[in-house]
C-alpha cells in the first residue's frame, strides 16, 4: 500500500520550505565554529583539516584555530520560497480531509 499524502502534509511542507526560504534570504553567510570546521574536513579530506591538526600542535592546543565560512548563494531562498508557495497553493486545491 502506498503512502497517500494528505492536503494537511502538503499544506505543512510548504510552509516549512517558504520559511526556510525567507530565512535562507535574509542570511547571507553562516560561520561555522573551528571544531564543527574541523570534524567535516576530516570527514572529507579538505586541507583544511589537515591546516587545523598542524595548527593546533604548534600552538599546543586543543583548540582548532580555523574556521569555514559559507557562502549561501541568492537562487536557493528564492528556490525554496517558490517551492513552498506552490506547495501551499496545491494543498488549498486538494479536497478537504473526510471528503469534505
Amino acid at each position: 500500500m502506498l503512502l497517500d499524502i494528505t492536503r494537511n502534509q502538503f499544506f505543512y511542507a510548504g510552509l516549512v520550505l517558504l520559511a526556510l526560504g525567507v530565512q535562507f534570504r535574509y542570511v547571507e553567510a553562516v560561520q561555522l565554529t573551528p571544531e564543527f570546521t574541523q570534524m567535516i574536513g576530516q570527514g572529507t579530506g579538505s586541507p583544511t583539516a589537515a591546516v587545523n591538526t598542524i595548527g593546533q600542535s604548534l600552538v599546543q592546543s586543543e583548540r582548532p584555530i580555523l574556521a569555514a565560512t559559507v557562502r549561501l548563494p541568492d537562487w536557493l531562498g528564492y528556490s525554496l520560497m517558490s517551492i513552498g508557495a506552490v506547495l501551499v497553493l496545491h494543498a488549498m486545491a486538494m479536497r478537504a480531509p473526510g471528503g469534505g
